[in-house]
C-alpha cells in the first residue's frame, strides 16, 4: 500500500489553523492530487470548514473535542472508515505535542510536513507566559507562519525565539492582507560599523542571525563580552588553538539553558583560562569547520581583555 501523508497543523486557537489549510486545499489545488482526504480537527475555532466545499474534493471532517479521545485506536478506526489518501491534523494548541510523534499511528501514515501557524500580535504574550507550551509547537515544526503581521514587526527577535528551538525552521511571514512580507530583517546593531558591538541584549539575536547568514558576516569585526570554554581535560577538552567564547542563553526555563558558543581560532589558546569573563574582540571567517560538515562562522581572535563577570550572566530571546 502506498504511502498515505499526514500534515500536522500546531498553533493555538485563532492562530489561523483552520483559514491555512482551507486555503491550501482550496486556492493551492492541493486537493486534486487526492481522491479522499481525511480532516481531523481538533478545536472549533472562530472559522470553520464549509461541508458543501469539503464535499466537492472528496473530504471527510472528523472533530475530535478531547485529548483522551486522540488515540491510536480512534486514528485506526478513521482510517479503516474513510480509507484517506491524505491526512490533514489541526491539533489543538493545548495538547502535549510529543504524544502525537510517540503515538504508532495506523499503517503506512506518515508524517511529512508539520506548520505552526502563530498570531504575530500575541506571539509575546504568549513566550512570556506560556513559553513552554510555545515553544513545545515550534520544536516540531518544519515551517512557522507568523500571519497578521505589521511593517513594525520584530522580525529578528521572533526568528530568534524559533530558532532558539528549532534551528532548521522556516519561517515565514503574512501581512494582515495575506501577502507575503519578505523584507530584509532591521537587526538591533549597525552590521555596517567597522566594529560591530554586540551588547548582552543583542547577543542571543547576533548569534542565531550569524549561524544562519554565515555570509552576511564574512569579514566583520564584532566585540562582546563572553564566557570563556576551554577545558584542559576530559571529554570536553578542544584541540590545539581552539577555545569557545560564548553566553548561557535561557531559551524556555532554567531546564532548557544552553550555552552559545562559536569557535574560535588563536595560537595561544591554551593560555585562555576555562570559564573566565573576557572582552573579545573578533574577525568572522566563513569558512570550513568540520563541526559545520562544511562552511560555517568562525572567529578569529583580535584581542581578548579580562572582564568583570556581569550581574546576570544568562542572555535572553526577549
Amino acid at each position: 500500500m502506498a504511502e498515505i501523508p499526514v500534515y500536522v497543523f500546531f498553533g493555538f486557537m485563532d492562530s489561523g489553523k483552520t483559514t491555512l489549510i482551507h486555503g491550501t486545499l482550496f486556492q493551492n489545488q492541493f486537493a486534486n492530487d487526492f481522491n479522499q482526504i481525511l480532516i481531523i480537527a481538533c478545536e472549533d475555532g472562530d472559522v470553520e470548514y464549509d461541508k458543501a466545499q469539503l464535499d466537492k474534493i472528496h473530504a471527510q471532517l472528523v472533530t475530535i473535542n478531547e485529548e483522551k479521545d486522540f488515540t491510536i485506536d480512534t486514528l485506526k478506526s478513521l482510517n479503516d472508515k474513510y480509507h484517506p489518501q491524505a491526512v490533514f491534523i489541526e491539533y489543538n494548541g493545548t495538547w502535549e505535542v510529543a504524544s502525537l510523534y510517540e503515538m504508532d499511528g495506523p499503517k503506512d501514515w506518515t508524517i511529512v510536513q508539520s506548520i505552526c501557524t502563530v498570531d504575530a500580535n500575541t506571539f509575546e504574550m504568549y513566550m512570556l507566559n506560556m513559553r513552554a507550551m510555545m515553544s513545545e509547537q515550534l520544536f516540531k515544526a518544519d515551517v512557522v507562519i507568523f500571519n497578521r503581521c505589521h511593517d513594525n514587526v520584530n522580525k529578528v527577535k521572533f526568528r530568534a525565539n524559533v530558532k532558539s528551538v528549532n534551528r532548521p525552521a522556516q519561517i515565514v511571514y503574512e501581512r494582515v492582507d495575506g501577502s507575503i512580507d519578505d523584507r530584509e530583517e532591521e537587526l538591533p546593531f549597525d552590521i555596517h560599523s567597522d566594529l560591530i558591538e554586540i551588547t548582552d541584549a543583542d547577543y542571543a539575536f547576533w548569534f542565531m542571525d550569524c549561524m544562519d547568514h554565515p555570509k552576511k558576516y564574512d569579514g566583520k569585526k564584532i566585540h562582546f563580552l563572553g564566557l570563556v570554554y576551554n577545558p584542559t581535560d576530559g571529554k570536553g577538552k578542544l584541540k590545539p588553538g581552539v577555545f569557545v567564547p560564548g553566553r548561557f542563553a535561557m531559551t524556555c526555563c532554567v531546564e532548557d539553558i544552553q550555552f552559545l558558543g562559536m569557535k574560535c581560532k588563536y595560537e595561544k589558546a591554551s593560555e585562555m583560562s576555562h570559564k573566565t569573563w573576557k572582552e573579545f574582540t573578533c574577525e568572522i571567517k566563513n569558512e570550513f569547520a568540520i563541526e559545520y560538515h562544511g562552511k560555517g562562522p568562525v572567529l578569529h581572535l583580535i584581542e581578548a581583555k579580562d572582564a568583570v563577570k556581569p550581574e546576570d550572566e544568562l542572555v535572553y530571546f526577549s
